[in-house]
């Protein structure tokens, strides 16, 4: 397991406590799991992710992700509806662990309210909460 301080963490990004991140790209919001929380997952073997149309509220269960040592629900960082997933992580899951902010994206939505992406964490929050 990784120390916190040789996890990769975007600073463009912001976080949950459930460890999810989402980054606005204009009207688009991309979201995914943290680098921690792969970590933790171990190798990802499968990832169940919703279909184009679906629509969520905040921090409502939106997928889950299997790994060799646990599954763990996805929840949503922000409320909106999914116009896009990560076709690739359906054959190669290991994406999430290789790369979790880049290649192993999940899914991008169309925000209800953009403005709910301000109560999220900042880098800097985000590992305050991991040293606990």
């Amino acid at each position: 397991m990784k120390k916190i301080n040789e996890l990769s963490l975007p600073e463009a990004v912001k976080y949950t406590d459930d460890h999810e991140w989402v980054k606005a790209e204009g009207d688009v919001f991309r979201i995914g799991i943290s680098d921690y929380a792969q970590d933790q997952l171990g190798d990802i073997v499968f990832v169940e992710l919703p279909e184009i149309g679906s629509t969520f509220d905040k921090g409502e269960e939106f997928g889950v992700v299997e790994s060799v040592k646990a599954v763990s629900e996805l929840y949503m960082t922000i409320a909106g509806e999914v116009t896009n997933f990560n076709e690739a992580l359906a054959d190669e899951p290991e994406l999430v662990n290789n790369d979790p902010h880049g290649g192993g994206w999940m899914i991008e939505v169309k925000a209800t309210d953009p403005g709910e992406m301000d109560s999220m964490k900042s880098k800097a929050e985000y590992i305050e909460m991991l040293k606990g």
